[in-house]
């Protein structure tokens, strides 16, 4: 059988999924080592390219280099090499000096980090670019960039120097409460092998004082072409020229000597379960985790395919589950969920977690094992086997009617797979004809067999975590030993189904009508008033086959509430989401859509009460009827539903009063906007004064009456389908009697804040278990009514100018941040069509706590530099190129089409015309890039920052706490809590004092 099919005429490529035939197929047949779809071979040299056509999104290509040599080849004075040679290559090579490759890169519109980007893991490094080709040279360039990272990065010492503070600070990044639970159970799991001891990031004291010396040693033993592959996925005319270009930049390199072959370093199996509890004061809450290792299998056969599948039944059959029991009256835990993970080359992990309350891991562990018990005594029923193969088929369904449209940079990455893992690259076409086969021919008992994968006999590693110390090993095994004996007693009732209603919409609405409808065929946009005052906006595209956007939007948010009520009615939406929105209960509900691609969500922000959809087109009734039953439903607080909603919202508000950053976040808010409730965090006492039948009867009313909501829907739409849809379920939804939470936008409330006249630096000190910093440095903007439209653009042009210079000053000359972000808040007033528009603008990074003043202060300087000189031509330029190219990116998205209709609407020159306010948008972007030069950057600088910035900012400061009682307190008794019962007072007062000198010296 040949596996690839032929190549088939235009018009079977537009057949649907359901008239795909099924194919016969051979449970031995090797599914092909050649991928599929892609010009495939070798250069003499060893390197292996890939190159493939693709015209999504167009006029760009995804390009990247993948190299076979990962941190676990490191030797122990290398932990962090490889990790530090992928930072050198963006600084310095043979052609490009002092980031050369970086600026290149954004002139043509390719910023850093969303379009030029690198990965290094345990096994491989792989190196990403994402660059136009509207231009002859511009892929030679990105080409030429690549192969100057395969044999020519420059370690020289001085490059290293100014390198060693961004990756210093990537690894400061890792070391919060997050990396040091993933750090432990990466150790646990890989104990007995050499990944054990090789995580990517490395150890600080290499980081800060390896040798360039050792750093070019590593990369010219392991970089060799042999080792790599290039890989070229874009809109590119033909194959034949871009592999000729790889010829050119690559075919004349070659190894200086021999490659070494690349090791294998086995995970040893242990024949014992492995038990943890990790204590972790900083921790978001308690949470288990159960791991189980297995070597990982090719998938080269059909069978290994089908077995694949299986697994996929059997996971997400298991998540349905899960989901049920977390759902239940006083569930076992908040949340849980099951995954398989390649973790490296040999290793393959089954891995179920669970968050839930604190003390009360053991009852999460049993009630995880309990339903893993279950499966093996009664496995799932059909029904339950039924759902999840539906859902299995609708997505393969989406993929192969969106197959002409698939992302350059998802082909790119099947690629890397294929070159890394060997693993299968077989087409969209035959995948969706392999599982349309194979998925029926598996039986729920197979579905069942894999619960085996979650063996707790051996090679398992059973984990709690913790903020405080309540669970011991013996807890964690007497868990373990309490539901086997139950299991191997048979003493595990089966599985208690809910009753599931047939239609989510019993009783199907009469249909409303259009009494008004206008035309806008510059955008191609269809404009209905219907009869119960809704306004539906809709857009026909074929930007996607298989994607149909809705939102819909509201004037009068939680802006409009009074200081007493707030606190209620903000929950309103989580209590409603846990009770049933759209009339049925979240665990029924899922049911319901089973196979069903139609997902509605709900939020109430402060001037604005919202919903969206994201749906395939043959599933927008089921996407309408949700917004219809939103809009029919009472949400009536039931006693048992709201007090675990409040219970999980208090572990949140105890979480985030642990986590050293909320502390921070909340200074920031308190200082720019005052004591105002809007901005004020929410704490324990708060939540006990939410009144539910309040919140619940809040939130009915957002959703209470049509004639206030605007609905937008953009995507593959067929007006002869959708309209009738549409007038039924929208059309249908009754106005009230009386009008419902309707609010002029002229007259609503602006939040309740003053940005502070004077100048503040405050440093906000916690204790830590290891040193964070964080700096957010503030500055207060007003844009004045007038030229408001404009205004809002020259914003958007300075902030991406703000952040690239801020990289190049912080990263790229003083080498002391990883990376700098520009968050630009301009919802400080009313979207009132005649007022101004009050905000900020605020630039973010962290870094060593010993130089956070030194570095705002060169921020404030390069800002003040800006507003006196200008940027440079060269500056203007590259802005101008990553705002284009964004622009052209969006164009072909239907998210894009869906913001820039709903902004015309909401936009302060909109007066009833669409058409008009996107004209007027869209002229305005253009005059400002037109406009844009240094002068008219300096002085929009000028006009929209106070001038000079040093008059009027603010910067809060995250540093650790560094009072050493308070330190020794917090590091001891929340980092070991349970070692207080087993020393005594002498033995306590030497060990915190060896913690407290090591902690130090780290930092």
């Amino acid at each position: 059988m040949d596996l690839l099919p032929a190549e088939t005429p235009e018009l079977a490529k537009k057949h649907g999924f359901r008239s795909l035939k099924l194919v016969n197929i051979d449970m031995e047949q090797p599914l092909g080592e050649k991928p599929y779809g892609v010009d495939y071979g070798r250069l003499d040299n060893g390197l292996t390219y890939y190159v493939r056509s693709n015209s999504k999104p167009k006029m760009r290509a995804a390009l990247a280099l993948v190299v076979k040599a990962g941190s676990v080849l490191e030797e122990e004075d290398e932990r962090g090499v490889a990790h530090i040679v992928e930072h050198l290559a963006f600084n310095a090579t043979t052609k490009y000096t002092n980031h050369d490759i970086v600026k290149f890169m954004e002139s043509i519109g390719a910023e850093f980090g969303a379009c030029q980007n690198a990965m290094t893991s345990a096994d491989d490094t792989v190196y990403e670019l994402f660059v136009p080709v509207d231009k002859p040279e511009l892929l030679p360039q990105a080409i030429s960039v690549l192969a100057e990272f395969s044999s020519e990065i420059r370690v020289s010492p001085e490059d290293l120097e100014k390198e060693r503070g961004a990756v210093m600070e990537e690894y400061r990044g890792s070391r919060n409460a997050n990396g040091r639970m993933q750090e432990s159970h990466w150790a646990l799991m890989m104990e007995g092998s050499k990944y054990a001891e090789r995580l990517p990031i490395g150890t600080e004291k290499v980081i800060r004082t390896v040798s360039a010396a050792t750093v070019k040693q590593f990369y010219k033993k392991w970089y060799h072409l042999q080792h790599m592959a290039l890989i070229a996925v874009g809109d590119f005319p033909s194959t034949e020229g871009v592999v000729e270009l790889i010829r050119v930049h690559f075919g004349q390199k070659s190894s200086s000597h021999e490659p070494p072959d690349i090791p294998n370093f086995p995970v040893p199996s242990h024949d014992e379960p492995r038990f943890s509890c990790f204590i972790e004061s900083e921790a978001a809450g308690s949470a288990v985790m159960i791991s189980c290792k297995r070597p990982s299998q090719e998938l080269k056969t059909i069978k290994d395919y089908r077995d694949l599948l299986v697994e996929s039944l059997f996971l997400l059959a298991l998540n349905q589950r899960l989901f049920k029991v977390s759902r239940r009256r006083d569930p076992p835990f908040h949340s849980c969920s099951a995954a398989a993970d390649d973790l490296v080359y040999p290793i393959k992990a089954y891995i179920m977690t669970s968050s839930c309350k604190e003390n009360g891991t053991i009852e999460a562990l049993e009630a995880m094992l309990m339903e893993l018990a279950r499966i093996h005594l009664h496995g799932f029923s059909e029904r339950e086997i039924s759902i999840v193969r539906a859902l299995l088929l609708s997505g393969i369904e989406s993929a192969y009617l969106e197959r002409d449209q698939i992302q350059s940079t998802s082909l790119r990455d099947e690629y890397v797979q294929h070159f890394l893992c060997n693993e299968p690259v077989v087409g969209i076409e035959f995948e969706a004809q392999l599982q349309k086969t194979l998925l029926p021919s598996i039986s729920v008992a197979e579905v069942a067999t894999y619960a085996q994968k979650f063996c707790t006999t051996c090679n398992c590693v059973i984990k709690a975590i913790e903020p405080q110390a309540t669970v011991t090993l013996d807890d964690l095994k007497n868990a373990v030993a309490k539901i086997t004996c139950l299991e191997e007693g048979g003493n595990i009732s089966a599985w208690d189904e809910e009753q599931v209603p047939e239609e989510i919409v019993t009783i199907k609405p009469s249909s409303g009508s259009v009494d008004q409808q206008q035309e806008f065929a510059e955008i191609n946009v269809t404009e209905l008033i219907l009869s119960n005052g809704m306004r539906v906006c809709y857009k026909c595209t074929d930007l996607l086959d298989d994607q149909v956007l809705i939102s819909g939007c509201s004037y009068g948010g939680l802006s409009e509430l009074s200081e007493a009520d707030y606190i209620s009615c903000s929950m309103g939406s989580t209590i409603a989401g846990e009770l049933g929105k759209f009339g049925h209960k979240p665990s029924v509900l899922m049911d319901m859509l089973a196979g069903k691609r139609a997902e509605v969500g709900t939020k109430l922000g402060p001037y604005m009460r919202n919903f969206s959809a994201d749906c395939s087109p043959t599933d927008l009734e089921t996407a309408l009827q949700l917004v219809y039953q939103l809009f029919m439903t009472n949400v009536e607080p039931r006693e048992e539903e709201v007090k675990k909603v409040m219970e999980m919202a208090e572990e949140a508000v105890r979480a985030q009063e642990r986590d050293p950053y909320t502390a921070f976040e909340n200074r920031v808010r308190e200082i720019n906007y005052g004591n105002s409730y809007f901005f004020r965090p929410i704490r324990i006492s708060d939540l006990k004064r939410v009144d539910a039948y309040k919140a619940c009867e809040y939130f009915s009313n957002c959703f209470k009456d049509p004639s206030t909501f605007t609905v937008v829907i953009v995507g593959n739409l067929d007006p002869a389908t959708a309209r009738p849809l549409i007038l039924q379920y929208l059309g249908g939804i009754p106005k009230p009697p009386v009008p419902v939470l309707q609010f002029s936008r002229d007259n609503l409330n602006g939040l309740p804040f003053t940005f502070p006249d004077n100048i503040i630096r405050e440093i906000v000190r916690r204790p830590m278990v290891e040193a964070q910093c964080s700096v957010q440095l503030c500055f207060p903007v007003e844009l004045k009514n007038g030229d408001m439209i404009e205004e809002i653009h020259f914003v958007g042009f300075l902030s991406k100018l703000l952040e690239t210079k801020m990289i190049q000053v912080l990263r790229f000359k003083h080498g002391q941040i990883y990376s700098a972000g520009v968050s630009v808040f301009l919802g400080g007033n009313k979207p009132s069509r005649t007022g101004d528009v009050r905000g900020d603008i605020s630039i973010n990074f962290s870094c060593d706590p010993s130089v956070a003043s030194t570095l705002v202060d060169l921020a404030l300087d390069e800002v003040l530099h800006l507003q006196n000189e200008g940027p440079s031509n060269e500056d203007i330029s590259t802005i101008l190129e990553i705002e284009q190219r964004a622009h052209e990116n969006g164009l072909q998205e239907n998210y894009y089409w869906l913001e820039r209709i709903i902004r015309s609407y909401q936009s302060r020159v909109y007066s009833g015309d669409l058409g008009s306010s996107f004209q007027i948008q869209d002229e305005a972007r253009l005059r400002v890039r037109t406009s844009l030069t240094p002068l008219t950057s300096k002085f929009a600088l000028q006009r929209i920052l106070p001038f000079p910035c040093r008059k009027k900012y603010t910067v809060v400061i995250l540093v650790p706490q560094t009072r050493r009682f308070q330190l020794l307190s917090s590091f001891f008794w929340e980092s070991y809590p349970s070692t207080k019962y087993a020393v005594g007072i002498a033995g306590l007062t030497i060990l915190t004092l060896a913690l407290w000198r090591y902690s130090r010296s780290k930092h």
